[in-house]
Order: structure tokens, then C-alpha cells, then sequence
């Protein structure tokens, strides 16, 4: 398995859409092109603080990650939030997940972050077990404030 950074890899897009549709489709919403274009467009942009992984079996996508700096204000010093972690499911059990947790744990200590965080669903079991593995489950229950209208 090798972890690519998805800038050196454009021409993945088509397979990062269809990872990224598996993924939002899990959590029960929909991809629009709209929201897909402005997500490849940060994922390039140098300058955008999200950064995108593929996980690839010969040569074929199965797994992505997206992630970010993210200033921890508490202990003056920055961490890693993972934002999205997918493996396509004939690719689940075969350490894709593992790999990409792994490949962001060494970006972020590179980066001098303290520590990598990231939500999931409370019924995302199959996820969890790998978590549990890999890290530690906080006390924090997260809230969401909507500025929509």
C-alpha cells in the first residue's frame, strides 16, 4: 500500500470523487458537484490548510484522508484535526485505515503537533475498533452551532 499526497496526483480526482461519495454517502448526505469542486480546489491549493491522502493498491485508490493545522490556543501550539477518513469497502480489513491514520500521525510530527484529533458517528463501529486501537476516546461531546438561516 503507498500513501499519496493527492496534488502530485491530479489525474485522481474521478477515483477521490468516488471515495469521497462513499464517505458522505455513509453519513447520510449528499456530494454535490458544487461542494466536490470546492474541496479539490482546497485540497490544491497550496495555500488552503486542507490537505488530501489517497491510500492506493496497486496504483488504484481505496482509502482517503483529509486533514488540517489547527491551532490548539489552550497549550500555544498546533495539532491535526482529521476531517475525513474513508475506505472503500472491498478495501476494509486489510490495514487502509491503519495506514492513513498512520501516514497523518507522521505528517503532524513533522509539523511539531502535539496530537491529531477527529469526530465520528457514536454507531461507526467497525471505525471505532481501529480508533480504540490508535488512540484515545476523549470525555468531549461535540456541539454544532448552525449560522444558517
Amino acid at each position: 500500500m503507498t500513501i499519496i499526497d493527492i496534488p502530485t496526483r491530479p489525474d485522481l480526482k474521478p477515483a477521490w470523487r468516488v471515495l469521497f461519495d462513499g464517505y458522505t454517502t455513509f453519513y447520510k448526505r449528499t456530494l454535490t458537484d458544487e461542494v466536490a469542486e470546492a474541496v479539490w480546489g482546497w485540497i490544491l491549493d497550496p495555500a488552503h490548510e486542507l490537505e488530501g491522502v489517497l491510500a492506493l493498491e496497486e496504483e488504484t485508490p481505496v482509502g482517503l484522508a483529509h486533514f488540517r493545522r489547527q491551532p490548539r490556543p489552550a497549550v500555544g501550539r498546533d495539532m491535526g484535526y482529521l476531517d475525513d477518513l474513508f475506505v472503500s469497502p472491498d478495501a476494509r480489513a486489510k490495514g487502509t485505515g491503519r495506514a492513513l491514520l498512520a501516514h497523518v500521525a507522521q505528517v503532524g510530527r513533522t509539523r511539531g503537533w502535539g496530537v491529531v484529533r477527529w469526530t465520528t458517528a457514536d454507531d461507526n463501529y467497525r471505525a471505532r475498533s481501529l480508533y480504540d486501537q490508535v488512540a484515545a476516546k476523549t470525555a468531549w461531546n461535540l456541539y454544532e452551532m448552525s449560522l444558517e438561516a
